[in-house]
């Protein structure tokens, strides 16, 4: 008896999965992520380089965009500077109250403070702003709105790390000063960095305010304090 051919395989049937077409993005968010990517750019340049030396020329290339988008968005140097200073504010804002609703206790608190103050005021971006707001050579309007900039990103993380102490029984009114006092003695080392630059220097001092607060925090009346 003949043997019998074998038989193809059936084709398998394919498990089609209807899937639905990838969103368009409206062009309200195309702008809006060019407008960041060219902030993101510009922000990283100004690091590198600082003002003195940042060129808007630069900033297209870095991010990847034309020069025309770039212009369309910030049409002059200061606009892009003051946009972007604003930018990086605002995501260190962000940043320092996530830090003061995470941290609980006191003594903490204080030199959590301490570092977030640091990280912010001896940043390229904050001596850009001081750059800025000190050149004789840069428009008094461009001068405001790197300060009205500064303090809408700064009071509220003045705010912020002040109800932080509060909740751990802290009175509030002392907080509020403990904050100010501590952001304060940072930016001033901040500031000096500019004519006596001593990392070492800094840090003992910043050692030593911790301990003058923790003194005086500890010969306070405590109120009830969070987490115990």
């Amino acid at each position: 008896m003949p043997a019998r051919p074998d038989r193809a395989p059936a084709p398998l049937k394919s498990a089609r999965r209807s899937l639905a077409p990838p969103r368009r993005r409206t062009q309200a968010e195309r702008t809006a992520e060019t407008r960041l990517r060219i902030l993101k750019a510009a922000a990283k340049l100004i690091r590198r380089r600082g003002y003195a030396r940042f060129r808007t020329a630069e900033v297209a290339a870095e991010a990847g965009v034309s020069r025309g988008a770039q212009l369309h968005h910030f049409p002059t140097k200061d606009s892009l500077v003051v946009a972007t200073l604003e930018y990086v504010f605002e995501q260190a804002q962000m940043l320092s109250r996530r830090r003061a609703a995470a941290a609980n206790r006191p003594r903490d608190l204080i030199e959590t403070v301490i570092e977030d103050a640091k990280e912010f005021f001896f940043s390229e971006h904050f001596m850009v702003a001081i750059d800025i707001v000190l050149s004789t050579s840069t428009d008094q309007a461009v001068r405001k709105q790197i300060l009205d900039i500064s303090r809408k990103a700064r009071r509220p993380v003045e705010a912020a790390w002040a109800e932080a102490l509060a909740a751990s029984g802290v009175p509030p009114s002392v907080a509020a000063d403990i904050v100010a006092l501590t952001l304060g003695v940072v930016r001033g080392m901040a500031l000096r960095t500019l004519w006596d630059n001593d990392p070492e220097w800094f840090d003992q001092l910043f050692a030593l305010w911790r301990q003058m607060i923790k003194a005086f925090l500890e010969a306070q009346p405590r109120r009830g304090r969070r987490n115990e």
